[in-house]
């Protein structure tokens, strides 16, 4: 395209050839031309030959700009302010174009590492160190087994001692943890003397020494100032009917002539109760029995000790006990996996309210005295109890 293909608009002074200026002497065309206007005119750029190229592309903008260009009142100043307007609306719609297809998300969350191999799975565990657990088992069942079967005094020693090391842990925890000072003295004397007077007087010593016991803490607590006195000989006497009275029914199995079948009988079904308890429990329990006191124990394993304890038990009162019948052996078990049970879960509710895990620390993978007597101590009398109705007192 040359100069001679522009034509010559009715306002030569915007739109004249780019190599000259408007005609001298010559005013141009149309009524809202004045000298103010002209002072802002520019010289059109130069457009190359070929096809003509919208300035905004498209049919329908070529058809926009040419009316803008039209008409006696047009000014440049119009001009740029609406192409300004026009370039704005575009870059606007552009960049808000992509936020419209794909947002963008706040907080990325991070793509996982391909490279890193994905954790293995853990396994469930026993919360204890079983080696040092079954190493100390096997050692007292050995001192158990060994003063049952030969000298049935040394017997009613053993659980004299185990009597009066539970209630220092008893005792001992209560007082740090709650300030309670229940008096460990009298409690330790007379556990002692409750134990031997109900192997040597049967149940009649038992609740003597018992009654003794109580008045005995009620007056030592008296040499000391009266704050607290109430709390402290409430522990007290809940403490002797707890360790020592309960131990008494184990002492007084011992007295009928196959007295060492029956203990064996009672310790054998407590731990297979809790063997399978836990066993099972472990292996397979997902439904919580008593969450807000023992986390730990499912119903999966009661279903375990309940099985475990009532086999257990048929085959026990079918080999061990004089004139005993499998079928009482299972009432046995059964009864033995709910007093167990109960007995665990009562100590728990007790160390869950002092906020302890254990009792003591004497044995090692076990906890203390306390934490091996829990299923223990509630479960002899219900042994006595069932054993004195199907076979006698021996």
């Amino acid at each position: 395209m040359n100069d001679s293909s522009w034509a010559t608009p009715p306002h030569a002074g915007y739109w004249g050839p780019s190599d000259q200026g408007p005609a001298q002497g010559a005013d141009p065309a149309g009524p809202a031309y004045d000298a103010h206007d002209a002072q802002h005119t520019r010289p059109m750029p130069i457009v190359p030959d070929g096809p003509a190229v919208p300035r905004y592309g498209g049919d329908q903008d070529d058809d926009r700009g040419a009316a803008r260009l039209s008409g006696p009142l047009f000014r440049d100043d119009q001009f740029r302010d609406e192409a300004f307007r026009n370039e704005r609306f575009r870059d606007e719609t552009t960049s808000a174009q992509p936020h419209a297809a794909a947002p963008q998300k706040q907080n990325p969350e991070p793509m996982p590492d391909s490279s890193q191999p994905a954790p293995a799975p853990q396994k469930k565990s026993a919360g204890r160190d079983l080696g040092a657990a079954i190493g100390v088992g096997v050692g007292l069942g050995a001192v158990i087994i060994a003063s049952l079967f030969f000298v049935k005094a040394a017997f009613v020693g053993v659980i004299a001692v185990a009597v009066v090391v539970g209630l220092w842990e008893l005792t001992s925890r209560l007082q740090e943890r709650k300030g309670i000072k229940a008096p460990l003295v009298p409690l330790a004397l007379g556990g002692a003397a409750m134990v031997v007077a109900g192997y040597v007087r049967g149940a009649e010593g038992a609740w003597v020494a018992m009654a003794l016991t109580a008045l005995a803490v009620l007056v030592w607590r008296m040499t000391e100032p009266p704050e607290g006195y109430l709390k402290d000989v409430t522990a007290g006497v809940f403490a002797a009917f707890y360790v020592p009275f309960l131990a008494t029914f184990v002492a007084m199995m011992l007295t009928a002539e196959d007295g060492a079948a029956r203990v064996l009988m009672f310790l054998l079904l407590t731990v297979v109760s809790d063997t399978g308890a836990y066993a099972v429990g472990w292996r397979f329990g997902t439904h919580k029995l008593a969450p807000r006191i023992s986390p730990g124990k499912t119903r999966e394993g009661l279903a375990g000790a309940v099985l475990f304890a009532m086999v257990a038990g048929a085959l026990c009162m079918q080999f061990l006990i004089d004139d005993g019948t499998w079928w009482q052996g299972l009432l046995i078990g059964l009864a033995v996996a709910a007093s167990a049970t109960l007995g665990d879960l009562g100590e728990s509710m007790i160390k869950r309210d002092l906020g302890i895990k254990d009792m003591g620390t004497l044995l090692p993978g076990h906890g203390g005295i306390m934490d091996r007597l829990d299923s223990l101590l509630p479960t002899a009398p219900v042994v006595w109890l069932l054993l004195v109705l199907f076979v006698g007192s021996g």
